[in-house]
C-alpha cells in the first residue's frame, strides 16, 4: 500500500443487528499461530517459492474450516517482467447471492538483499482472516461473508497505478466481466493490524457508513480507542472496489514503528513477530465480527 496523508478524527452511529454477534468467538491464539506459521515460511513475495507455500498453508486451513475455495490464477506485467499471481477466494457452503468481502493480501514486499518475513505486513491480516473464516463458516448469515486473500498487493518498484494491487485490480475486472461484482455489497480490508501499539487509522476515502459501523462496533466492545479516522488517502486493495462503486473500508495501522507516530518498521527487516501481539489481532477481529450485523442492516436499508 502507499500512503497519501495523515490526521485523526471520530464519529458514531447505531443500527439494527439482524446477524448473530460472533465477536466473542474470535480466538486470538489461533490467529497469532497462523502468523507464526506464515513467518516461519520466510519471505513470501509474489511469484516466489515462499508464496506458493503460503498459498498451500492458507488452502489447508480454509478447507479444514469447511469452506469452498476458488483460485484466481493470472499473469501480469511488472517491473521485474511477467509474474504469475493467484488470489484465493473462500466461500461458506451456505452462501447466498449477496456478499460482504473480508479481505487481506498474503504476499510480502520483495526487497532486494533483505530477508523480509512480513509478520505485520502481511502476516497479521492473513492470520486474522483465517480465524475470521473459522468463526463465520459455521454460522449462516446474509449477506454472505466471503474471504479474499489477494496476491500481488505489494509493488515491485515504486507504488503506482500499474505496479501494486495486482490481485485486487484483477479480481474487480474479472468479476465485473462475469457479472459477479454486482453481488458485492461491501468490502472490509485488513492490512497491518498486528502492531503491539495498535492505532488503526481509517483512510478518509473509506466509505463513511462503513467507518461509522466500525466505530460503533469498537465502542460497544470498549475498544474504540484503537480506531481513528485518518485524513488522507491510502492506495491499498480497497481502492479498486471504491473506483468500481463498491462501499469499502481499509483497516490499517500506518504507525508501525519504534516510537509513537513513526512507521520505521514498515517494509524493513524489523517487521518481525516480536513487534506484534495476539491482543491487537483480537481487537480488530472482534470489531469486524461485531460490525458485520451493522453492515447487513445498512445493506438491507439501502
Amino acid at each position: 500500500m502507499a500512503i497519501i496523508g495523515f490526521g485523526m478524527i471520530g464519529c458514531g452511529q447505531n443500527t439494527k443487528e439482524p446477524m448473530p454477534d460472533l465477536s466473542a468467538h474470535f480466538n486470538a491464539t489461533n490467529a497469532f499461530q497462523h502468523v507464526e506459521n506464515l513467518v516461519a515460511i520466510g519471505p513470501r513475495s509474489a511469484g516466489s517459492a515462499g508464496i506458493e507455500k503460503a498459498k498451500q498453508y492458507i488452502e489447508s486451513q480454509l478447507l479444514a474450516a469447511g469452506l469452498e475455495l476458488e483460485f484466481q490464477a493470472f499473469e501480469d506485467d511488472t517491473p521485474r517482467g511477467p509474474v504469475k499471481f493467484c488470489n484465493i477466494i473462500a466461500y461458506p457452503k451456505w452462501r447466498g447471492k449477496d456478499r460482504i468481502l473480508l479481505a487481506s493480501h498474503y504476499d510480502t514486499k520483495w526487497l532486494e538483499g533483505v530477508h523480509f518475513v512480513g509478520a505485520n505486513d502481511s502476516g497479521s491480516s492473513t492470520g486474522l482472516l483465517l480465524e475470521l473464516a473459522r468463526v463465520i463458516a459455521s454460522h449462516p448469515m446474509q449477506p454472505t461473508p466471503c474471504f479474499v486473500f489477494f496476491d500481488g498487493e505489494e509493488s515491485f518498484g515504486e507504488f503506482s497505478e500499474t505496479d501494486g494491487l495486482y490481485g485486487s485490480r484483477y479480481l474487480v475486472r474479472a468479476w465485473k466481466q462475469r457479472g459477479e461484482l454486482q453481488k458485492v455489497r461491501a468490502m472490509i480490508l485488513a492490512d497491518l493490524v498486528g502492531d503491539k501499539n495498535l492505532n488503526i487509522g481509517i483512510p478518509s476515502h473509506s466509505t463513511p457508513w462503513l467507518v461509522k459501523a466500525i466505530f460503533d462496533a469498537s465502542a460497544e466492545l470498549g475498544l474504540r480507542g484503537s480506531f481513528g479516522y485518518r485524513q488522507g488517502e491510502v492506495l491499498d486493495d480497497h481502492v479498486p472496489f471504491l473506483r468500481a462503486g463498491i462501499p469499502a473500508i481499509d483497516l490499517i495501522d500506518f504507525e508501525f514503528g519504534s516510537a509513537p507516530g513513526l512507521n520505521d518498521y514498515w517494509h524493513t527487516e524489523q517487521d518481525t513477530l516480536d513487534k506484534i501481539s495476539p491482543r491487537s489481532l483480537e481487537i480488530v477481529g472482534r470489531t469486524i465480527l461485531k460490525t458485520l450485523p451493522k453492515v447487513a442492516a445498512a445493506v438491507s436499508a439501502r
